[in-house]
């Protein structure tokens, strides 16, 4: 992942990346230690599917710690200041409403925090850009496949 690109990212995806590195490095690679010895102890390692396991897992883990660690080095928090204009851009929580009359809350974050389930999602998905720049009235076509949908936001506020 070596780019010298900033990362954005919200207060609480900041803090969301630093407990999961944090959990791999102190509980993941320790779970994975003991069961690499656990392999080892069984004997051949030439014809064992444990050991390969446990050292590709191992691997894995530190591939994500040093990604997880790469975004930390290039994190730049945004924050948002008290009574400022509510424009969608990172950070904005957005409640929409479809043509149906269904009411939605997305809520903007950076690449490494998105989360459809959470709705949360990326300023830089189709959804997020049409929605960045946005603020409480304005009306917000998007394509999202074969489907085009049309938002009406309803409030803009900031986590």
């Amino acid at each position: 992942m070596t780019s010298t690109k900033s990362v954005q990212l919200t207060p609480k995806g900041l803090e969301k990346i630093k407990e999961e590195l944090k959990y791999l490095k102190e509980t993941r690679r320790q779970e994975l230690a003991d069961y690499m010895g656990s392999a080892i102890a069984d004997g051949d390692l030439r014809e064992s599917a444990a050991y390969d396991e446990a050292r590709l897992l191992q691997s894995a883990n530190e591939v994500r710690i040093a990604d997880l660690e790469e975004i930390v080095h290039r994190a730049v928090v945004v924050e948002h200041e008290e009574g400022e204009e509510a424009i969608a851009r990172l950070g904005s929580s957005l409640l929409l409403k479809e043509s149906s009359g269904e009411k939605t809350t997305f809520h903007l974050v950076g690449t490494h925090e998105a989360d459809i389930l959470e709705n949360r999602i990326s300023d830089e998905s189709p959804l997020g850009q049409a929605l960045v720049g946005r603020k409480a009235g304005d009306k917000v076509k998007v394509s999202l496949g074969k489907r085009l949908i049309e938002y009406l936001v309803l409030d803009v506020s900031f986590e």
